[in-house]
């Protein structure tokens, strides 16, 4: 059965990874202030960053080698790393107490940080796919957004149990607590909204659209009035290099949520015309709440702002960057970090921002006012990357669009899908929007594109990279290296236990024969076929077949009904 390969842009590296053993994960390896890190062979890949009271020491959730590094930043070591579940990808951290949440093994970790030693304490289940944290201003509960469950879960630490689960919008990503712990905000990304709770019994107050996909990290105000958060802008438009460097494609957008009471988000575009910024993830508010900085990945870069900014919550923004914004170095400026930066955080002094970078293995150090790297710490990994690696660089990389404007991560997120639809020549037309599918797997169910014409995944990611990114030629190389990386991608494990609804669903798939098409193991078939889906642009009344070519042999499903009517 056809399974897209990689459309308008791509998701972001997954890689192989293996359950630690049990005794490993509840142990305590704290290592000598500067020793050298676990395992100098696996790359860190830290996805998270926080910082202690102090600004001096930092925490990562190191999702390559599944560890978390304390690291003295005064001193620029790694002070002690210690294993924990598979995949981290966010922490939080306040007085002694920090937890990492683990995608791959639906629990967090509850660490003990007591600089230079970190231990840790227990692990807690909390359910399908924990993403972001949150901790309560007391820090004895713990918010975990449960993107595989379209639920928060309240975790309390002492008992270190799960006390509810809040049902929230489609997959919730990051979360973001007001500083007196009242309100608590959730960025859904499929959903494309903040939603807000109110803190104390789980009650939605409010959701707000933000009007686009790829919804990031949160921070908010000082004063609990605002949560800024970064997402996408798209119009719909065809994928064409005049309709990119306008801004009709994607766009990045930096906007602004109400907490205290319902209203518009409100939004900045973040591109200048010709030199877009791609893929921005992390967020962090200077503690004055007057300064922010926003790690974009996709472009290797960090942005440094400076409020007052222009939000405009009707009839805009633009689809660049405010001209007069773009030519005030004190209240806009890109700082190339090089890497993946995907998460940052201020200093408590606000003089530094401190961020994670993920292809890089290390945290930067970077001088606010200065507006440059002050320092790099190495948090361990290979002295040379992989095929593989190199090609997940080349899936994040926005450089390989035309104008930078995106990458393949942006619309195949974490190998996944970020939900949208993109007018690109997957087709070989414009006028039809086509679904952006996930990649998990994706290596293994040829051919691909939509309509399946494409039977090498090679010539499907060449193909990708330049009439959909519009980017330059990919040379050989990148693209072996590319097709390592993709070959990687995988589905996460699958929810245990089984609800009651799934065992139901497994006896009707087999009762119905859906595996005459649906086969395991990847329960799809090498075959295409005409199942009534196909219309042509001039009339949604066609009949299926209407299509005056065929680009791969096709076979006529026989459960098959009518055309669908318009």
């Amino acid at each position: 059965m056809t399974i897209a390969a990689p459309g308008a842009g791509g998701p972001p590296p997954v890689r192989a990874v293996f359950m630690r053993p049990l005794a490993l994960l509840l142990a305590s390896i704290p290592l000598a202030s500067g020793a050298a890190p676990q395992d100098p062979a696996l790359h860190r890949s830290p996805r998270d960053v926080a910082l202690s009271e102090d600004g001096r020491w930092a925490l990562t959730a190191n999702s390559g080698s599944d560890t978390v590094s304390l690291v003295d930043i005064e001193r620029g070591t790694v002070a002690a790393e210690v294993p924990v579940g598979r995949r981290p990808f966010a922490l939080a951290w306040k007085g002694s107490a920090a937890v990492v949440s683990h995608l791959l093994d639906d629990s967090v970790t509850l660490l003990e940080a007591a600089p230079p030693r970190l231990t840790v304490r227990a692990a807690i289940p909390v359910g399908d796919e924990p993403r972001g944290i949150a901790l309560s201003p007391r820090g004895d509960r713990a918010f975990v957004a449960l993107a595989g469950e379209d639920a928060v879960a309240v975790v309390d630490l002492a008992a270190r149990r799960v006390d509810s689960r809040i049902p929230v919008g489609d997959e919730p990503w990051h979360l973001a607590l007001t500083p007196d712990g009242s309100r608590l905000a959730v960025g859904e990304n499929l959903s494309r909204s903040v939603r807000v709770l109110d803190a104390a019994d789980g009650r939605t107050l409010y959701a707000v659209d933000l009007r686009g996909p790829n919804v990031r990290q949160l921070a908010v105000s000082p004063d609990g009035a605002w949560a800024y958060v970064p997402n996408l802008a798209e119009r719909g438009s065809p994928v064409t290099r005049q309709n990119i460097d306008r801004g009709w494609v994607i766009a990045a957008r930096l906007s602004r949520v109400p907490l205290q009471q319902e209203g518009p988000r409100a939004a900045i575009a973040l591109d200048p015309r010709g030199q877009a910024v791609g893929d921005v993830e992390g967020v962090a508010l200077r503690p004055d709440g007057q300064a922010l900085a926003l790690a974009a990945g996709g472009t290797h870069e960090v942005l440094l702002l400076r409020l007052p900014l222009p939000f405009v919550a009707f009839g805009g923004p633009g689809d660049h960057i405010e001209p007069d914004l773009l030519k005030d170095a004190r209240r806009f400026r890109r700082v190339p970090v090089g890497g993946r930066p995907v998460a940052c955080a201020f200093t408590p002094d606000g003089a530094s921002v401190v961020v994670a970078d993920f292809l890089a293995d290390a945290l930067h150090v970077l001088d606010f006012e200065a507006g440059r790297v002050a320092r790099t710490i190495r948090l361990g990994g290979p002295a040379e990357p992989s095929a593989t690696r190199r090609g997940e660089a080349i899936f994040y990389d926005a450089g390989r669009s035309f104008h930078q404007w995106f990458s393949c991560h942006t619309c195949h997120t974490d190998g996944h899908t970020n939900g949208s639809s993109y007018d690109t020549l997957n087709d070989g037309n414009y006028g039809r929007a086509k679904k952006t599918l996930s990649l998990r797997g994706a290596a293994r169910t040829g051919p691909w594109t939509w309509h399946g014409w494409q039977p090498e995944l090679r010539a499907a990611l060449a193909h990708s990279m330049k009439t959909t990114m519009q980017g330059p030629e990919p040379t050989a190389e990148d693209l072996d290296a590319l097709e390592a990386f993709v070959r990687t991608l995988d589905f996460p494990p699958a929810a245990a236990p089984r609800s009651e609804a799934a065992r139901r669903g497994e006896a009707l798939f087999w009762d119905r024969a859906c595996d005459t098409c649906h086969a395991p193991p990847d329960y799809t078939s090498p075959e295409t076929y005409l199942v009534g889906l196909r219309l042509c642009a001039a009339s949604a009344r066609a009949a299926p077949t209407c299509m005056t070519a065929e680009p791969a042999p096709s076979r006529r499903c026989s459960r098959s009904t009518t055309a669908p009517r318009a």
